[in-house]
Protein backbone atom coordinates (compact mmCIF):
# COMPACT_ATOMS: atom_id res chain seq x y z
CA UNK A 1 0.00 0.00 0.00
CA UNK A 2 2.42 3.11 -1.33
CA UNK A 3 2.09 6.12 0.73
CA UNK A 4 1.59 8.58 -2.25
CA UNK A 5 -1.87 8.66 -3.67
CA UNK A 6 -3.02 9.87 -7.29
CA UNK A 7 -5.05 12.47 -8.19
CA UNK A 8 -8.34 11.68 -9.61
CA UNK A 9 -11.81 12.74 -9.99
CA UNK A 10 -14.40 13.30 -6.71
CA UNK A 11 -16.26 10.35 -5.69
CA UNK A 12 -20.04 10.65 -4.80
CA UNK A 13 -20.46 10.95 -0.66
CA UNK A 14 -22.40 8.08 -0.48
CA UNK A 15 -19.54 6.13 -2.78
CA UNK A 16 -22.27 5.00 -5.19
CA UNK A 17 -20.44 3.29 -8.76
CA UNK A 18 -21.24 4.52 -12.38
CA UNK A 19 -24.10 1.54 -13.73
CA UNK A 20 -21.42 0.38 -16.09
CA UNK A 21 -19.23 -0.91 -13.17
CA UNK A 22 -21.81 -2.95 -11.46
CA UNK A 23 -22.74 -4.31 -14.64
CA UNK A 24 -21.57 -7.95 -14.95
CA UNK A 25 -21.00 -7.67 -11.02
CA UNK A 26 -20.89 -11.61 -9.50
CA UNK A 27 -19.62 -12.70 -12.91
CA UNK A 28 -15.79 -11.56 -12.31
CA UNK A 29 -13.67 -13.12 -9.13
CA UNK A 30 -14.35 -10.36 -6.04
CA UNK A 31 -12.22 -10.24 -3.20
CA UNK A 32 -11.57 -7.99 -0.34
CA UNK A 33 -8.38 -6.15 0.46
CA UNK A 34 -8.41 -5.18 4.68
CA UNK A 35 -5.64 -2.60 5.34
CA UNK A 36 -4.16 -2.03 9.16
CA UNK A 37 -1.90 0.35 8.58
CA UNK A 38 -0.38 0.21 12.59
CA UNK A 39 3.06 -0.59 12.82
CA UNK A 40 5.57 -0.90 16.19
CA UNK A 41 7.77 0.75 14.62
CA UNK A 42 9.17 1.85 10.94
CA UNK A 43 11.37 0.28 8.60
CA UNK A 44 13.91 1.84 7.22
CA UNK A 45 13.42 0.75 3.43
CA UNK A 46 9.14 0.86 3.83
CA UNK A 47 7.35 4.00 2.64
CA UNK A 48 3.75 2.28 3.03
CA UNK A 49 1.06 4.12 4.51
CA UNK A 50 1.63 2.88 8.03
CA UNK A 51 2.17 4.51 11.48
CA UNK A 52 3.45 4.04 14.99
CA UNK A 53 1.52 4.57 18.19
CA UNK A 54 3.80 7.90 18.25
CA UNK A 55 2.76 9.20 15.36
CA UNK A 56 -1.03 8.93 16.06
CA UNK A 57 -0.73 9.96 19.25
CA UNK A 58 -2.56 13.23 18.41
CA UNK A 59 -5.28 12.26 16.38
CA UNK A 60 -6.85 10.55 19.91
CA UNK A 61 -9.15 7.74 20.28
CA UNK A 62 -10.02 8.12 16.12
CA UNK A 63 -7.64 6.55 14.80
CA UNK A 64 -7.13 4.01 17.32
CA UNK A 65 -5.58 0.92 17.05
CA UNK A 66 -8.67 -0.72 19.78
CA UNK A 67 -11.30 1.05 17.58
CA UNK A 68 -10.06 -0.14 13.98
CA UNK A 69 -11.76 -2.64 13.38
CA UNK A 70 -15.48 -0.86 13.90
CA UNK A 71 -14.40 1.04 11.06
CA UNK A 72 -13.13 -1.24 9.27
CA UNK A 73 -16.36 -2.91 9.12
CA UNK A 74 -18.38 0.05 8.89
CA UNK A 75 -16.74 0.06 5.28
CA UNK A 76 -17.81 -3.20 4.69
CA UNK A 77 -21.32 -2.41 5.08
CA UNK A 78 -20.77 0.54 2.96
CA UNK A 79 -19.23 -1.38 0.19
CA UNK A 80 -22.59 -3.80 0.52
CA UNK A 81 -24.69 -0.66 -0.14
CA UNK A 82 -22.94 0.11 -3.17
CA UNK A 83 -22.01 -3.01 -4.56
CA UNK A 84 -26.44 -3.78 -3.91
CA UNK A 85 -28.07 -6.94 -3.59
CA UNK A 86 -26.09 -9.37 -6.39
CA UNK A 87 -24.64 -12.64 -5.49
CA UNK A 88 -21.35 -11.90 -4.16
CA UNK A 89 -20.12 -13.87 -2.57
CA UNK A 90 -16.18 -13.23 -1.67
CA UNK A 91 -13.16 -15.62 -2.82
CA UNK A 92 -10.61 -13.92 -1.61
CA UNK A 93 -9.58 -11.53 1.51
CA UNK A 94 -6.03 -10.27 1.89
CA UNK A 95 -5.18 -8.38 5.36
CA UNK A 96 -2.29 -6.39 4.36
CA UNK A 97 -0.18 -3.55 6.69
CA UNK A 98 1.51 -2.29 8.39
CA UNK A 99 0.90 -5.31 10.57
CA UNK A 100 -2.38 -6.95 11.11
CA UNK A 101 -1.39 -9.08 13.73
CA UNK A 102 -0.57 -6.12 15.96
CA UNK A 103 -4.61 -5.94 16.02
CA UNK A 104 -5.95 -8.73 18.86
CA UNK A 105 -6.95 -11.92 16.88
CA UNK A 106 -10.18 -11.38 17.76
CA UNK A 107 -10.71 -7.87 15.55
CA UNK A 108 -9.16 -9.48 12.76
CA UNK A 109 -11.66 -12.43 13.01
CA UNK A 110 -14.29 -9.33 13.86
CA UNK A 111 -13.52 -8.00 10.26
CA UNK A 112 -13.64 -11.25 8.55
CA UNK A 113 -17.02 -12.07 9.83
CA UNK A 114 -18.26 -8.97 8.71
CA UNK A 115 -17.38 -9.89 5.41
CA UNK A 116 -18.79 -13.37 6.32
CA UNK A 117 -22.16 -11.43 7.02
CA UNK A 118 -22.52 -9.00 4.07
CA UNK A 119 -21.35 -10.76 1.28
CA UNK A 120 -20.60 -14.85 2.20
CA UNK A 121 -17.74 -16.24 1.44
CA UNK A 122 -17.13 -18.54 -1.35
CA UNK A 123 -16.63 -21.60 -0.07
CA UNK A 124 -13.18 -22.63 -0.95
CA UNK A 125 -12.28 -18.74 0.36
CA UNK A 126 -8.74 -17.61 0.59
CA UNK A 127 -8.31 -15.97 3.31
CA UNK A 128 -5.11 -14.39 4.09
CA UNK A 129 -3.14 -12.25 6.73
CA UNK A 130 0.20 -10.57 6.64
CA UNK A 131 2.14 -11.07 10.29
CA UNK A 132 5.51 -10.26 11.28
CA UNK A 133 7.29 -12.90 13.40
CA UNK A 134 7.36 -11.23 17.08
CA UNK A 135 4.09 -10.27 16.64
CA UNK A 136 1.94 -13.97 16.83
CA UNK A 137 2.37 -17.03 19.40
CA UNK A 138 0.65 -20.37 18.86
CA UNK A 139 -2.53 -19.36 20.51
CA UNK A 140 -2.64 -15.87 18.41
CA UNK A 141 -2.55 -18.22 15.13
CA UNK A 142 -4.79 -20.94 16.63
CA UNK A 143 -7.51 -18.38 17.39
CA UNK A 144 -6.70 -16.83 13.80
CA UNK A 145 -7.65 -20.25 12.38
CA UNK A 146 -10.77 -20.93 14.33
CA UNK A 147 -11.82 -17.95 13.09
CA UNK A 148 -11.90 -18.62 9.55
CA UNK A 149 -8.39 -18.20 8.24
CA UNK A 150 -6.32 -19.95 6.14
CA UNK A 151 -3.50 -18.52 4.83
CA UNK A 152 -0.52 -16.40 6.81
CA UNK A 153 2.22 -14.59 5.35
CA UNK A 154 5.30 -13.84 7.40
CA UNK A 155 7.82 -11.15 6.95
CA UNK A 156 11.15 -13.32 7.02
CA UNK A 157 13.37 -10.80 5.12
CA UNK A 158 16.36 -12.57 5.62
CA UNK A 159 18.15 -15.02 8.35
CA UNK A 160 21.07 -12.70 8.44
CA UNK A 161 21.23 -10.80 11.76
CA UNK A 162 23.30 -7.90 10.01
CA UNK A 163 20.64 -7.68 7.36
CA UNK A 164 17.65 -7.52 9.82
CA UNK A 165 19.28 -4.73 11.32
CA UNK A 166 19.84 -2.82 8.57
CA UNK A 167 16.53 -2.92 7.56
CA UNK A 168 15.28 -2.25 11.21
CA UNK A 169 13.60 -5.71 11.33
CA UNK A 170 13.56 -6.59 14.89
CA UNK A 171 12.67 -10.63 15.01
CA UNK A 172 15.52 -12.70 15.61
CA UNK A 173 17.02 -15.06 12.86
CA UNK A 174 15.09 -18.79 13.49
CA UNK A 175 11.58 -16.80 14.29
CA UNK A 176 9.91 -16.63 11.13
CA UNK A 177 10.72 -20.33 10.38
CA UNK A 178 9.53 -21.13 13.99
CA UNK A 179 6.50 -19.38 13.37
CA UNK A 180 5.77 -21.67 9.48
CA UNK A 181 5.61 -24.53 11.89
CA UNK A 182 3.40 -22.91 14.58
CA UNK A 183 1.13 -21.64 11.62
CA UNK A 184 1.01 -25.79 10.67
CA UNK A 185 -0.19 -26.68 13.86
CA UNK A 186 -2.57 -24.07 14.23
CA UNK A 187 -3.88 -25.89 10.95
CA UNK A 188 -3.21 -23.23 8.42
CA UNK A 189 -3.67 -24.56 5.09
CA UNK A 190 -0.84 -22.45 3.39
CA UNK A 191 1.66 -20.55 4.44
CA UNK A 192 4.33 -17.70 2.55
CA UNK A 193 8.11 -16.39 3.73
CA UNK A 194 8.43 -13.13 2.04
CA UNK A 195 12.04 -12.41 1.52
CA UNK A 196 14.19 -9.43 0.43
CA UNK A 197 17.51 -9.47 -1.37
CA UNK A 198 20.02 -6.57 -1.94
CA UNK A 199 19.97 -5.20 0.97
CA UNK A 200 23.76 -2.82 1.53
CA UNK A 201 26.29 -5.04 3.14
CA UNK A 202 24.17 -8.54 2.05
CA UNK A 203 26.69 -11.08 0.21
CA UNK A 204 25.72 -13.73 -2.06
CA UNK A 205 26.10 -15.99 0.75
CA UNK A 206 24.16 -14.35 3.16
CA UNK A 207 21.32 -14.46 0.51
CA UNK A 208 22.17 -18.45 -0.07
CA UNK A 209 21.65 -18.60 3.59
CA UNK A 210 18.33 -17.22 3.42
CA UNK A 211 16.74 -19.11 1.01
CA UNK A 212 18.47 -21.97 2.62
CA UNK A 213 16.38 -21.02 6.05
CA UNK A 214 13.18 -20.26 4.73
CA UNK A 215 13.11 -23.37 2.27
CA UNK A 216 13.87 -25.42 5.30
CA UNK A 217 11.33 -24.20 7.22
CA UNK A 218 8.42 -25.80 4.51
CA UNK A 219 6.41 -23.52 3.46
CA UNK A 220 4.11 -23.79 0.18
CA UNK A 221 4.88 -20.11 -0.97
CA UNK A 222 7.54 -17.66 -0.81
CA UNK A 223 7.99 -14.37 -2.40
CA UNK A 224 11.08 -12.76 -2.96
CA UNK A 225 11.45 -9.24 -4.02
CA UNK A 226 14.66 -6.74 -4.62
CA UNK A 227 15.38 -4.24 -2.71
CA UNK A 228 14.05 -0.90 -3.83
CA UNK A 229 15.32 2.44 -2.33
CA UNK A 230 12.13 4.71 -2.01
CA UNK A 231 12.59 8.45 -2.09
CA UNK A 232 11.47 10.17 1.69
CA UNK A 233 12.89 6.80 3.50
CA UNK A 234 15.02 6.58 6.42
CA UNK A 235 17.56 3.95 3.93
CA UNK A 236 17.22 6.23 1.01
CA UNK A 237 18.45 9.50 3.19
CA UNK A 238 21.50 6.73 4.14
CA UNK A 239 22.58 6.08 0.87
CA UNK A 240 22.29 9.57 -0.62
CA UNK A 241 24.54 10.37 2.70
CA UNK A 242 27.18 7.88 1.18
CA UNK A 243 26.62 5.85 4.34
CA UNK A 244 25.23 2.97 2.20
CA UNK A 245 26.05 1.98 -1.23
CA UNK A 246 23.47 1.55 -3.49
CA UNK A 247 23.46 -2.46 -5.08
CA UNK A 248 23.34 -2.05 -9.05
CA UNK A 249 21.01 -3.72 -11.47
CA UNK A 250 23.99 -6.68 -11.85
CA UNK A 251 23.66 -7.88 -7.87
CA UNK A 252 19.92 -8.10 -7.86
CA UNK A 253 19.65 -10.00 -11.33
CA UNK A 254 22.65 -12.52 -9.87
CA UNK A 255 20.35 -12.68 -6.22
CA UNK A 256 17.23 -13.47 -8.52
CA UNK A 257 19.06 -16.30 -10.54
CA UNK A 258 20.41 -17.68 -7.03
CA UNK A 259 16.71 -17.52 -6.13
CA UNK A 260 15.37 -19.16 -9.15
CA UNK A 261 18.01 -22.04 -8.91
CA UNK A 262 17.36 -23.08 -4.98
CA UNK A 263 13.70 -22.66 -5.22
CA UNK A 264 13.32 -25.00 -7.85
CA UNK A 265 15.76 -27.75 -6.68
CA UNK A 266 13.91 -27.76 -3.92
CA UNK A 267 10.25 -28.12 -5.54
CA UNK A 268 8.84 -23.99 -6.07
CA UNK A 269 7.36 -23.15 -9.47
CA UNK A 270 7.62 -19.67 -10.54
CA UNK A 271 4.35 -18.14 -11.10
CA UNK A 272 4.95 -14.66 -11.13
CA UNK A 273 7.94 -12.72 -11.63
CA UNK A 274 8.37 -12.50 -7.38
CA UNK A 275 6.41 -15.56 -6.26
CA UNK A 276 6.62 -19.23 -5.77
CA UNK A 277 4.75 -21.95 -4.91
CA UNK A 278 5.15 -25.84 -4.54
CA UNK A 279 1.50 -26.49 -5.80
CA UNK A 280 -0.84 -24.62 -8.12
CA UNK A 281 -3.18 -24.67 -5.25
CA UNK A 282 -0.69 -22.74 -3.30
CA UNK A 283 -0.49 -19.62 -5.34
CA UNK A 284 -2.08 -16.52 -3.74
CA UNK A 285 -5.16 -16.12 -5.39
CA UNK A 286 -5.35 -13.02 -4.19
CA UNK A 287 -2.80 -11.60 -5.63
CA UNK A 288 -3.92 -13.01 -8.93
CA UNK A 289 -7.20 -11.13 -8.50
CA UNK A 290 -5.30 -8.39 -8.93
CA UNK A 291 -3.11 -9.39 -11.63
CA UNK A 292 -5.81 -10.30 -13.90
CA UNK A 293 -7.89 -7.29 -13.21
CA UNK A 294 -11.24 -9.01 -11.51
CA UNK A 295 -12.93 -6.95 -8.95
CA UNK A 296 -12.21 -6.07 -5.33
CA UNK A 297 -13.22 -3.59 -2.49
CA UNK A 298 -9.97 -2.09 -0.16
CA UNK A 299 -10.82 -1.09 3.08
CA UNK A 300 -8.73 1.08 5.33
CA UNK A 301 -6.83 4.07 5.20
CA UNK A 302 -5.14 4.46 1.68
CA UNK A 303 -6.45 1.12 0.70
CA UNK A 304 -7.25 1.06 -3.46
CA UNK A 305 -10.68 -1.03 -4.90
CA UNK A 306 -11.26 -1.45 -8.15
CA UNK A 307 -14.84 -2.27 -9.63
CA UNK A 308 -15.83 -2.64 -13.30
CA UNK A 309 -13.15 -0.52 -14.74
CA UNK A 310 -13.26 1.93 -11.71
CA UNK A 311 -10.62 2.38 -9.63
CA UNK A 312 -10.60 4.50 -6.30
CA UNK A 313 -8.72 5.57 -3.47
CA UNK A 314 -9.18 6.18 0.36
CA UNK A 315 -8.36 9.03 2.42
CA UNK A 316 -4.62 8.22 3.76
CA UNK A 317 -4.83 9.14 7.48
CA UNK A 318 -6.49 6.80 9.70
CA UNK A 319 -8.29 9.87 11.05
CA UNK A 320 -9.36 11.21 8.42
CA UNK A 321 -10.59 7.79 7.42
CA UNK A 322 -12.60 7.03 11.04
CA UNK A 323 -14.24 10.95 10.32
CA UNK A 324 -15.64 9.86 7.34
CA UNK A 325 -17.17 7.25 8.40
CA UNK A 326 -18.39 8.39 11.70
CA UNK A 327 -20.01 10.92 9.69
CA UNK A 328 -21.82 8.43 6.95
CA UNK A 329 -19.66 9.46 4.13
CA UNK A 330 -17.51 6.77 1.62
CA UNK A 331 -14.00 7.49 2.81
CA UNK A 332 -12.74 7.10 -0.97
CA UNK A 333 -10.54 10.54 -1.90
CA UNK A 334 -10.76 10.12 -5.52
CA UNK A 335 -11.33 7.77 -8.29
CA UNK A 336 -10.70 7.31 -12.20
CA UNK A 337 -12.97 6.01 -15.08
CA UNK A 338 -10.54 3.07 -17.02
CA UNK A 339 -10.72 3.27 -20.86
CA UNK A 340 -10.32 0.46 -23.02
CA UNK A 341 -6.80 1.54 -23.88
CA UNK A 342 -5.79 1.84 -20.01
CA UNK A 343 -7.04 -1.60 -19.05
CA UNK A 344 -5.33 -2.95 -22.80
CA UNK A 345 -2.22 -1.06 -20.83
CA UNK A 346 -2.51 -2.76 -17.23
CA UNK A 347 -3.15 -6.37 -18.64
CA UNK A 348 0.29 -6.15 -20.59
CA UNK A 349 1.98 -4.63 -17.21
CA UNK A 350 0.61 -7.14 -14.98
CA UNK A 351 -0.19 -10.30 -16.85
CA UNK A 352 3.34 -10.85 -18.56
CA UNK A 353 5.01 -11.13 -15.27
CA UNK A 354 3.08 -13.79 -14.61
CA UNK A 355 4.01 -17.23 -15.71
CA UNK A 356 1.12 -17.57 -18.60
CA UNK A 357 2.22 -14.35 -19.73
CA UNK A 358 -0.33 -12.86 -22.24
CA UNK A 359 -2.22 -13.11 -25.25
CA UNK A 360 -0.47 -11.78 -28.31
CA UNK A 361 -3.33 -10.24 -29.46
CA UNK A 362 -3.56 -7.36 -26.96
CA UNK A 363 -0.18 -5.92 -28.70
CA UNK A 364 -0.44 -3.32 -31.25
CA UNK A 365 1.72 -3.06 -34.07
CA UNK A 366 4.70 -1.53 -32.62
CA UNK A 367 4.33 -4.16 -29.53
CA UNK A 368 4.13 -6.89 -32.00
CA UNK A 369 6.94 -5.88 -33.43
CA UNK A 370 8.83 -5.50 -29.92
CA UNK A 371 7.32 -9.20 -29.19
CA UNK A 372 9.45 -10.15 -31.96
CA UNK A 373 12.40 -8.78 -31.04
CA UNK A 374 12.44 -10.28 -27.70
CA UNK A 375 11.51 -13.95 -28.98
CA UNK A 376 14.97 -13.10 -31.19
CA UNK A 377 16.95 -12.43 -28.01
CA UNK A 378 15.48 -15.06 -25.90
CA UNK A 379 13.69 -13.29 -24.01
CA UNK A 380 10.05 -14.58 -24.75
CA UNK A 381 9.25 -18.53 -25.06
CA UNK A 382 9.35 -19.41 -28.60
CA UNK A 383 7.34 -22.84 -27.54
CA UNK A 384 4.17 -20.64 -26.34
CA UNK A 385 4.70 -17.50 -28.66
CA UNK A 386 4.06 -19.92 -31.91
CA UNK A 387 0.82 -20.72 -29.99
CA UNK A 388 -0.01 -17.07 -29.49
CA UNK A 389 1.02 -15.88 -26.35
CA UNK A 390 4.18 -14.13 -24.99
CA UNK A 391 5.72 -15.82 -21.82
CA UNK A 392 9.18 -14.65 -20.42
CA UNK A 393 11.66 -16.53 -20.23
CA UNK A 394 13.94 -16.95 -17.08
CA UNK A 395 15.99 -14.45 -19.21
CA UNK A 396 13.05 -12.00 -19.89
CA UNK A 397 12.19 -12.63 -16.17
CA UNK A 398 15.39 -10.62 -15.34
CA UNK A 399 14.64 -7.99 -17.80
CA UNK A 400 10.80 -8.12 -17.03
CA UNK A 401 10.54 -4.03 -16.38
CA UNK A 402 12.10 -3.32 -19.93
CA UNK A 403 10.22 -5.98 -21.57
CA UNK A 404 6.85 -4.57 -20.87
CA UNK A 405 7.47 -1.03 -21.55
CA UNK A 406 7.88 -2.21 -25.54
CA UNK A 407 5.60 -4.12 -25.68
CA UNK A 408 3.23 -1.32 -24.66
CA UNK A 409 4.40 1.27 -27.04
Amino acid sequence: MPSALPDGEPVPSDGSLPAHALAGLGSRPFGFYLHVPYCASRCGYCDFNTYTATELRSSGAVASQETYADNVVAEIRLARKVLGSADLPVRTVFLGGGTPTLLPARDLVKMLAAIRDEFGLADDAEVTTEANPESVDPAYLAELRAGGYNRISFGMQSARPHVLKLLDRHHTPGRPEACVAEARAAGFEHVNLDLIYGTPGESDDDWRASLDAAIGAGPDHVSAYSLIVEDGTKLAARVKRGELPMIDDDVHADRYLIAEQALAAAGYSWYEVSNWATTPEGRCRHNELYWTGADWWGAGPGAHSHVGGVRWWNAKHPAAYAQALAQGRTPAQGREVLADEDRRVERILLELRLAEGIPLTLLTGTGLEAAGRHLADGLLAAEPYAAGRAVLTLQGRLLADAVVRDLVD
